[in-house]
């Protein structure tokens, strides 16, 4: 069975469709996968290519093209693109996106005799969703209006193709065993995700600063993960105010990375903390220890999932307070994630 996923973007839901390729598999054994994506998005696809379970990631540029439909460059990267799009017929291509530009792609894909091309049949709460998805589609299928993102692509996909969901998500997102193994005598480095695409959801430069010293208190090293100019400046500042004249510099500004080479960093962490934000959604996936913080209350539909029966102690958890939450919630939940680390006999209170 030839599949095609069609979920372009943004980072945080490609993140919680990676699921949906661990439960086909497990239920469609030898089942080839494509996927396309926004070139941006690609590299986090790369864990599945190299594994065999994503055969081909498909890139596009949709997003760059609109800017300049009717440019040289334009023209032919969607020839190329389309060209790749329709190198094969699918026996299933499922529109896991809901928008007119997903709707589009499924459209162009080839499909293999008796296929047919799966899409959202209804908006559920807190998500975009545009007509033509479901017009293009030979099938439409309804989901419940209030759901977690993750639950409703591996719910469509489920019901696509005729398996159930299994109980717990696997993301796929295996890292190398010599990328995981940290010197023994090293302070654990905790990473900060303070950078996320709308202003409304970040957190206090000056909460970040006090929880960075409460950290470094026990031990910790801090990591500050960037992805523009305004959040290189942010992982700066915070940087120099925990550093200050120390000339250890337990507080790193990590250089620019790929998104690849991002999430290879991330999986060599102890833990993160961080916002509402693409970075913290892929620390769920490594299955870190990690704190997700939210200044609105939708954590239902975006954050860390409740941990499975049995388990002792939550390893994800989400904050959320209005216009805030602060920094004694933040870190509260941090010490329901994560046990205490060899080289801390007690934890100090927050001033």
């Amino acid at each position: 069975m030839r599949i095609l996923l069609v979920k372009l973007s943004s980072l945080g839901d490609v993140v919680h469709t990676l699921p949906v390729v661990q439960d086909i598999l497990a239920a469609r054994p030898g089942a080839q996968i494509d996927w396309v994506v926004e070139q941006a998005f690609a590299p986090l696809l790369a864990p599945l290519r190299a594994s065999g379970h994503v055969q081909h990631v498909i890139p596009c540029e949709l997003r760059r093209w609109r800017k300049a439909p009717l440019a040289a460059a334009t023209r032919a990267g969607w020839r190329a693109f389309k060209q790749q799009l329709q190198a094969a017929p699918y026996d299933a291509v499922i529109d896991l996106q809901g928008l007119t530009k997903s709707a589009l792609v499924a459209r162009l894909a080839r499909l293999a005799p008796g296929g047919k091309r799966y899409a959202l049949a209804n908006q559920t709460e807190g998500s975009a969703y545009e007509a033509p998805t479901r017009w293009v589609a030979d099938v439409a299928i309804a989901m419940a209006p209030h759901i977690h993102a993750m639950q409703r692509g591996r719910e469509l996909c489920a019901r696509a193709l005729g398996y159930a969901v299994p109980p717990v998500p696997d993301f796929g997102l295996k890292v190398p065993p010599a990328l995981m193994e940290r010197a023994p005598a090293a302070p654990e480095t905790i990473a900060f995700v303070h950078g996320t695409s709308r202003a409304d959801k970040q957190w206090p430069l000056e909460h970040w600063i006090t929880l960075g010293r409460q950290l470094m208190a026990q031990g910790y090293r801090i990591a500050l993960p960037h992805g523009s100019a305004d959040e290189l400046a942010t992982s700066q500042a915070i940087a120099a105010a925990l550093n200050g004249d120390d000339e250890r510099g337990r507080a790193i500004v990590w250089p620019r990375l790929s998104l690849d080479a991002l999430t290879q960093h991330l999986a060599q962490c102890a833990g993160v903390i961080g916002v509402d934000s693409g970075l913290s959604h892929i620390a769920v996936a490594l299955d870190l220890p990690h704190v997700q913080i939210y200044n609105f209350d939708t954590a239902w539909r975006t954050g860390p999932l409740p941990d499975s029966a049995g388990a002792t102690a939550p390893r994800q958890l989400s904050v959320f307070a209005q216009p805030t939450p602060s920094v004694q919630a933040v870190w509260d939940a941090w010490l329901s994630c994560l046990p205490l680390p060899a080289q801390v006999s007690e934890w100090a209170p927050l001033p």
